[in-house]
């Protein structure tokens, strides 16, 4: 599975590559030398959609467990770590309640299912490349399944880069973008033209979240990322925030938060203060109260390690 890549670019693997013995070991070109076991009760799927491999198995101690391409998507135990911090730390950051939103990436429901918890939005739109991961999560996670289930839910397997370079300027007031690692079908999720799209897509003061990799594993990923970011967003603000969550690499994962400008002489949106409140379960969907996200993790959520505030120096706008 980490074979040779003649680009010097890391390259997608298969689940089966990593079973052996009864344990599934997450082996990657983007964190060589190290890799993740869980004991492995079960294969419920393991088979090839249009984009990726595509495994789902039962673990001993997490529960349901998505592999795509062989990597570690969510399980049962810890998703909500990283769904409710993708979602909440930029729609609480924003000074009016969202109306719109979109997701690009997210096909396992995950961050729909956050989102459905905000009263105020009117419209949820979600742009997914690959129709067999909303497949899998209705079938094997309908923890995180539940959010399609919300009627104000708009679900588009297309192209997510097109859906947003053919959206209307400020058509949005967050977008989240909900990727895997870049590789395979992913990889453009983190290239200047989809930011300069995003950047379109959302309004004025408004805000973009995506998915930021690893500070212990993919610094140099991070700084290429936010130093894109500050030129795409001039005039709003650029910061980094991350959550801990046990099965992604390294146990942290990372949030891109980027807001546009809000117009000439205004400052930029903070999004290192909430806003708006931590919203509510939602009994009719079967989506629990938080156990997560609270306005005491929000602010300290951007408190970056000092290694990390000397490499992302002059790209993140608070430092």
């Amino acid at each position: 599975m980490t074979g040779g890549h003649d680009n010097g670019k890391p390259e997608p693997g298969k689940a089966e590559a990593g079973m052996k013995d009864g344990w599934f070991t997450e082996l990657s070109t983007m964190w060589p030398g190290m890799g993740m076991s869980l004991k492995v009760k079960e294969i419920l799927h393991q088979g090839k959609s249009e984009f990726q491999d595509v495994c789902v198995f039962e673990s001993e101690t997490f529960g349901t467990v998505l592999l795509l391409d062989g990597v570690i998507q969510a399980t049962d135990r810890d998703e909500f770590a990283y769904q409710e911090m993708i979602a909440h730390l930029p729609l609480c950051a924003l000074e009016r309640p969202a109306k719109k939103v979109l997701v690009v990436g997210g096909g396992d429901g995950g961050v729909l299912r956050e989102l459905a918890r905000h009263a105020s939005l009117e419209e949820i739109h979600i742009a997914e490349i690959d129709g067999m991961v909303p497949e899998m999560s209705k079938k094997y996670f309908p923890q995180m399944a539940v959010g399609f289930d919300d009627p104000r839910v708009h679900l588009h397997i297309c192209d997510g880069i097109k859906f947003v370079q053919d959206a209307e300027e400020g058509t949005y007031d967050a977008i989240i973008v909900d990727s895997s690692d870049p590789v395979g079908p992913a990889e453009v999720l983190f290239e200047k033209p989809f930011f300069e799209a995003l950047h379109s897509a959302v309004r004025p003061g408004g805000i973009v979240c995506t998915q930021a990799e690893s500070l212990w594993l993919h610094l140099d990923i991070i700084k290429a990322l936010a130093a894109m970011c500050k030129g795409v967003f001039a005039g709003g603000a650029v910061s980094y925030a991350y959550t801990t969550i046990p099965t992604y690499p390294s146990g942290q994962i990372g949030m891109m938060l980027c807001t546009k400008a809000q117009g000439p002489g205004q400052e930029p949106l903070d999004p290192r203060t909430p806003r708006q409140p931590p919203p509510p379960g939602v009994p009719k969907l079967n989506i629990p109260e938080l156990r997560y996200y609270t306005h005491d993790v929000h602010a300290p959520a951007f408190a970056l390690p000092k290694f990390a505030v000397d490499a992302l120096a002059g790209s993140l706008t608070y430092q």
